[in-house]
């Protein structure tokens, strides 16, 4: 019996300890909705963490290339990364993965001699845990970026109204004085 048979035959229980544990990273209050709302409706965050650990969980049984998993990392990471979790917390979740595969499998894998195999399968974890991290710093930027553009957008609305206000032209024109007495 391959690893990959032992995976297969244990993917419910592993991918429910996963979730769990992703969830364990939430406050108390967080976790108890995200396990009691089943609906995806109700409850689309904890869907797309489902969602994503099974993509993740499958394209790694498949020994599928890194750029077909992103789509799947990208469900969790893009949570994670709008909650504001630092990078390493982010991530820790595919990390985590090796520790409760080897708490499921540790014994069978132990008997059947399948460490090499659990190597592989552990280094392609690592890889996905770097690629994870990527999409982290990605989405990161996008959130940098989308709130400059929002302060820029704020500055540049008020100076439009104090310059109505003091009667400046929005083009160019003669600047006029402008009482701060105007502006309230």
């Amino acid at each position: 019996m391959a690893l990959k048979q032992l995976l297969e035959e244990n993917k419910s229980v592993i991918l429910s300890r996963w979730f769990d544990t992703i969830l364990e990273t939430y406050p108390v209050d967080t976790q108890h909705f995200l396990r009691s709302k089943k609906n995806q409706f109700d409850n689309p965050v904890a869907r797309r963490i489902s969602d994503g650990i099974e993509g993740i969980f499958s394209q790694i049984l498949n020994d599928d290339e890194e750029k077909d998993v992103s789509p799947f990392l990208d469900k969790v990471i893009r949570i994670r990364a709008v909650q504001d979790f630092a990078p390493s917390r982010a991530v820790a979740f595919m990390f985590d993965l090796k520790r409760l595969v080897r708490e499921v499998l540790g014994k069978a894998i132990r008997e059947l001699q399948l460490s090499e195999e659990l190597g592989r399968f552990e280094e392609a974890i690592d890889k996905m845990g770097l690629l994870a991290l990527d999409i982290y710093m990605k989405c990161r930027e996008e959130i940098y970026e989308l709130r400059v553009n929002e302060v820029k957008r704020s500055v540049s609305r008020l100076i439009e109204r104090a310059n109505k206000i003091c009667g400046i032209p929005g083009k160019e024109g003669d600047p006029e004085v402008c009482s701060t007495d105007n502006l309230t």
